[in-house]
């Protein structure tokens, strides 16, 4: 851990034990926002599911709560324009930001969904960790190392997904996601990464125990770094 705790740990409000396990099965849509300043209140902890414009974030989404409805999903990529919140259970939410990287929006808007990302990964003192989606066909594109740089350089926890690993053979699956470990090796303490499938599901046990390592933080975890935090 860093001498100095990330203060985004010490906004945790009213979660879980750590022994107990989130059922994401209930999750509930809360609200959507365009900015920051119309966003849900910044208290409690949430995990932010960002990628390239297609890269898979609704579905996952999606398949992770067991609702095929919950989150917009679109075959035209570039739809998404609103950060959409999800509840999780009391002061725990999941958010799905904006794609990003998709050209053939408009500029103007273009500009406008970075500026709200942006502004949402900078100040939101209740984000504890990131879920980034990628193509396992077309992993580490420019927007993408740029958030993986950003997290690295924030110590925010980001965790990959690859996928679409349905989608080619296994052996072929497996070389992607050692070639991408490989490539993020130097920024493993907050950078890890496995393959997933919205569609059948492969990668979903890993993903929810990384979910609720961070949502479900026990309340004696809070207190004790609120006491570094004060020597």
């Amino acid at each position: 851990m860093p001498k100095t705790p990330n203060l985004r740990w010490i906004t945790v409000i009213n979660t879980p034990n750590k022994s107990q396990k989130l059922n994401f099965k209930s999750t509930e849509f809360l609200q959507s926002s365009s900015a920051l300043n119309n966003a849900p209140a910044d208290f409690g902890c949430e995990v932010a599911f960002a990628g390239r414009s297609n890269a898979g974030k609704s579905s996952a989404i999606n398949a992770l709560t067991g609702n095929s409805k919950l989150a917009r999903t679109s075959r035209t990529p570039g739809r998404t324009q609103l950060i959409n919140f999800f509840t999780v259970a009391d002061q725990i939410r999941l958010v799905d930001l904006p794609g990003y990287g998709f050209a053939k929006v408009p500029l103007k808007v273009k500009e406008d969904w970075n500026k709200q990302l942006e502004r949402y990964l900078q100040y939101r003192r209740s984000l504890k960790g990131l879920i980034l989606l990628m193509d396992i066909r077309h992993p580490l594109k420019d927007y993408d190392r740029k958030m993986i740089e950003w997290a690295a350089v924030s110590e925010m926890p980001a965790h990959i997904l690859l996928t679409k690993c349905d989608k080619i053979k296994r052996g072929p699956a497996k070389t992607a996601l050692l070639s991408v470990k490989k490539e993020l090796k130097a920024n493993e303490r907050w950078i890890s990464v496995q393959l997933f499938s919205s569609h059948n599901h492969e990668g979903m046990n890993e993903l929810q125990r990384t979910l609720n390592w961070w949502l479900a933080l026990a309340e004696d975890d809070v207190a004790q770094i609120k006491e570094d935090l004060a020597e």
